[in-house]
């Protein structure tokens, strides 16, 4: 039987896809939302390519099953390992009417606006890195324009931020470290790419680091706006999309730290469900 409601689906490995739905509620307050964590799992960001592929087409999966005709990869190394494969490999077989979208593409789409000499740095997780998403995707996407991108891995940032150590000397060391090794490479960056969904929590801190004349890229807003400008331009997907301002939040580990540790990226209090993933 198919699902009353049509939310649109958000999916990150853990809890930084909340920073991305925060802004979708802001920006699209009216419609239905399923937020799912795979936090049993989490972090995605050191693992390989094939089980990052496979738990997140698991995800893909239970959304469709919970009725939502679009989904938001609300994660860097998911959008980075698996939305090509799920988008042109799964999709035609699963059901080519609904959608799958990663969070890539909207930054990358927005740096011509942020750069002034074309060079640009990008913080990221281990997996988000060694992908080279962000170099391909800047490449084809610059408009003719040279773009010379430097990555630099920060995997203790995550883990930093979930469990809570924001305020620490420890986080001030390895955001300072990598700051430092990032600008060291390429002195010339004028632009810094946060490409993960974390690392909006740790702004105040990066800020501390990175001189004032480099301009730092959250994605946040620019995903919600390009769903935004997304929606309007595939009214037949805006029709599908049910809209009661309903949000439903689901998690695949335990439901009471999920719910303690969300109040830290979405600023109020709220309750989910547990899941299981396969």
């Amino acid at each position: 039987m198919a699902s009353k409601t049509q939310p649109i689906g958000v999916f990150d490995s853990g809890y930084g896809g909340l920073t991305i739905l925060k802004e979708f509620l802001n920006d699209l307050p009216g419609y239905d939302f399923i937020y799912l964590g795979d936090n049993a799992r989490a972090p995605y960001g050191s693992r390989s390519f094939e089980v990052v592929y496979e738990y997140t087409l698991q995800a893909v999966k239970k959304l469709f099953e919970m009725g939502c005709p679009l989904v938001i990869l609300a994660c860097n190394t998911a959008s980075a390992k698996a939305l090509r494969n799920i988008q042109q490999n799964d999709l035609p077989g699963i059901d080519p009417n609904r959608r799958v979208l990663g969070v890539i593409r909207p930054a990358v789409e927005s740096i011509r606006e942020f750069t002034r000499n074309g060079h640009v740095g990008i913080l990221g997780t281990v997996g988000t890195v060694l992908s080279d998403s962000y170099p391909i995707e800047l490449e084809k996407w610059s408009g003719g324009k040279v773009i010379q991108t430097t990555q630099e891995a920060c995997p203790m940032w995550v883990p930093l931020v979930e469990n809570n150590e924001i305020d620490t000397p420890g986080t001030d060391y390895f955001v300072s470290k990598n700051i430092r090794n990032l600008l060291a490479a390429d002195p010339e960056i004028d632009s810094i790419i946060l490409g993960c969904t974390h690392y909006p929590l740790l702004i105040p801190l990066i800020l501390k680091f990175v001189p004032e004349n480099i301009r730092l890229l959250e994605q946040g807003k620019l995903v919600s706006s390009k769903l935004v400008e997304y929606l309007a331009r595939h009214p037949e997907m805006d029709e599908k999309c049910t809209k009661s301002g309903q949000v439903k939040y689901l998690t695949t580990e335990n439901e009471e730290v999920f719910e303690k540790n969300a109040t830290t990226f979405l600023g109020q209090n709220i309750q989910c469900e547990k899941i299981v993933l396969k």
